[in-house]
């Protein structure tokens, strides 16, 4: 009984969905870009130092141009959602009858009769007309409210942590066929992620992994492709 209490009481998935988006695109681009780079020049190069050097590079590369990036596409984010906000005050201001129409409009469209859609919409709006147009008309809330902060602390944090492991690969691999050895421990890594995203996210695990290692295979493919040619245009 506790159990089914406990998990009835669990918040919903959608409420884990801005961090859990942001963790895992940057951790999934931390293992696939480092372990992509280090593949490339691995297969161009037969030195340590080089592979190292490359993986390091892409890792600190990556962490921050992830970060910011989020930062930047969350904050637009906000600023249109802010904008719509303004605007939607001030529509409440200058015509509050036509708010109310299309308050009592959008509830009857979803299912309610026009007399109790009615009454619904004048009580919302008596107790707090913004934010039930703000949540009902512009379908924004607390749950899905972007926030750029978090959003690239966890897409860079996570890209760091994913970029890690490639790079551990780097320097603790015996050279001889790393690239190989680089690409297995990748897969392994992105597969873990992927399930651990489907389980935190209450998704299909089996839909994550085959998603993640289809393209991640064909990623880390394409840049082994382009190293070799580019090694042997060298040599």
């Amino acid at each position: 009984m506790s159990s089914k209490t406990d998990e009835y009481l669990a918040p919903h998935f959608v409420q884990r969905s801005n961090w859990l988006r942001a963790a895992v695109l940057g951790a999934n681009d931390g293992i696939l870009s480092t372990a992509s780079l280090a593949i490339g020049i691995a297969a161009a190069s037969d030195a340590r130092e080089p592979i190292v050097l490359a993986t390091v590079a892409g890792l600190v590369a990556g962490a921050l141009s992830m970060a910011a990036g989020e930062y930047v596409s969350v904050s637009s984010q906000t600023d249109v959602e802010k904008a719509d906000i303004e605007r939607e005050q001030l529509e409440l201001i200058e015509m509050p009858e036509l708010e109310l129409k299309r308050l009592a409009e959008i509830y009857e469209k979803r299912g309610l009769q026009k007399e109790t859609a009615l009454k619904v919409a004048m009580e919302l709006t008596e107790y707090d007309a913004l934010g039930a147009h703000v949540r009902d008309e512009l379908g924004i809330n607390e749950l899905t409210k972007a926030n750029p902060i978090q959003a690239a602390i966890a897409s860079g944090a996570s890209f760091t942590v994913g970029g890690l492991l490639p790079l551990l690969v780097t320097l603790f691999i015996p050279l001889q066929n790393i690239e190989y050895a680089l690409y297995g421990f990748a897969i392994i890594f992105l597969i873990i992620l992927g399930a651990l995203a489907a389980k935190t996210g209450g998704s299909s695990i089996k839909n994550a992994i085959i998603r993640i290692t289809f393209w991640g295979t064909i990623a880390m493919g394409l840049t082994a492709l382009v190293g070799y040619f580019f090694g042997v245009s060298l040599g």
